[in-house]
């Protein structure tokens, strides 16, 4: 592989590979070995997975994609003022937690995929600006 190719990498491909769960490089080895786990190695073509620092960014995503497609457009149903609170609180709570954790392994393997097509890897530390201050 070419220097040149090293640094080009698709952007849309790579995510979606991401979010299917699948490693960004081949789209064939799984992504993750638990729920949130990230494989070290792919099993397919031995890309170094564990080098993206996925970090908290996945969980800020998945927070800001289901407060406003989520709880934006539940607080506009009517049901939800009118009906008693012993209610009102399960009837949202619960499909709310389901579909946070049902997309969040999705955001992270998008982002993990964002981070290889970008090429940013852990030990690129030093060039984050929090951490120059130090």
């Amino acid at each position: 592989m070419t220097a040149m190719s090293e640094f080009r990498r698709p952007f849309l491909a790579s995510m979606l590979r991401g979010l299917r769960g699948k490693c960004p490089a081949c789209g064939t080895g799984p992504l993750y070995w638990a729920y949130l786990k990230v494989e070290p190695n792919c099993h397919a073509c031995g890309h170094d997975l564990a080098r993206y620092p996925a970090d908290d960014g996945p969980a800020y995503f998945t927070i800001l994609l289901v407060g406003h497609l989520v709880i934006v457009p539940v607080l506009f149903l009517p049901f939800i003022w009118q009906a008693p609170a012993a209610l009102a609180i399960p009837i949202t709570v619960i499909p709310l937690a389901a579909i946070t954790l049902a997309l969040l392994p999705r955001v992270k393997g998008a982002f993990i995929g964002l981070l290889y097509a970008l090429n940013v890897k852990d030990t690129d530390a030093h060039l984050h600006t929090a951490d120059a201050v130090k």
